[in-house]
């Protein structure tokens, strides 16, 4: 259903924390002249978790109005409380989202059985397409093979997520669940060999500040041809790095900000990039020739 480079697109804000939507409807403007496949709104990388529940919403309906059916729209509406989530994804569904992307319950570790039963309470309430979406480097929570393999089962449950940074995790899903749900990768560092390996896309970090070759990386990798995918993914991998040398999203808003596309503002407890790692953002940037 979904493929290719979807970007988990940042939420630009003012220096004083607040909602620029007027940046927001810039950026989206920029990733579809540069050839993004989709658009995640209000993920992890959004700032999901300093938004209250009105921004959460206002800014998935103001990507859905801005990109006016031109490609995908998916609304990240996952939280650790089931309730919150549902009504998240029912906002989503009603401001015309296409899909919808769900992080596993952070902080409360629920057992597998918990998520399996969050996930398909969530799936059967609310009609729209759904993407599970597992980070636990984030969230303290592993969604297991075995567990996806079961919502895999439901008819609206259309792909995952797997940000466990593991490429035999990656490989093991499309085995088991890739004839039933689409695997996504949610590293960009091993997302061509993830898409090489059957994996039908990468949500991306790395888009928002290099969208073209994000897609044509993805594109190559989806065609099954390695030199080319390689030879992009190679420009790349400096850039792959340097957007986590501080907690997501605080290294990507700055490189987006360097590009004019945003002001620099980002939310606490995340503070402004470090000084010490502003030359070495911007080398990874020269790297990737957006710079």
């Amino acid at each position: 259903m979904f493929h290719g480079s979807m970007v988990a697109i940042i939420t630009p804000m003012a220096e004083d924390g607040a909602l620029d939507l007027a940046a927001l409807e810039r950026l989206v403007e920029f990733h579809l002249e540069n050839g993004t496949d989709a658009i995640i709104a209000v993920g992890t990388t959004g700032e999901s978790a300093t938004l209250d529940m009105d921004e959460h919403c206002t800014v998935v309906r103001r990507v859905v109005e801005t990109v006016r059916g031109r490609i995908p729209v998916i609304a990240g509406t996952g939280a650790n409380s089931t309730s919150e989530a549902l009504h998240l994804t029912r906002q989503a569904m009603e401001a015309g989202a296409d899909a919808c992307l769900l992080v596993t319950p952070y902080y409360n570790k629920p057992t597998q059985e918990g998520l399996y039963r969050h996930y398909k309470k969530i799936a059967e309430e609310v009609p729209i397409p759904q993407v599970l979406y597992n980070v636990p480097g984030r969230t303290a929570c592993d969604m297991l093979p075995d567990t996806v393999d079961r919502l895999a089962d439901i008819p609206n449950i259309v792909g995952i997520k797997e940000a466990s940074g593991k490429l035999e995790r990656m490989r093991e899903l499309v085995e088991r669940c890739g004839k039933r749900l689409d695997v996504f990768s949610g590293d960009d560092g091993i997302a061509a060999e993830a898409i090489l390996n059957g994996a039908k896309g990468v949500i991306s970090v790395t888009a928002n500040v290099a969208p073209r070759a994000m897609h044509e990386m993805a594109a190559a990798a989806l065609a099954g041809d390695r030199a080319q995918t390689e030879a992009i993914n190679n420009r790349l991998v400096a850039l792959h790095k340097a957007l986590f040398l501080e907690s997501n999203p605080i290294p990507v808003k700055w490189a987006v900000s360097q590009l004019g596309l945003i002001p620099a503002g980002i939310r606490l407890p995340l503070t402004p990039l470090s000084p010490q790692f502003h030359a070495q953002v911007r080398q990874a940037m020269q790297e990737a020739g957006v710079l």
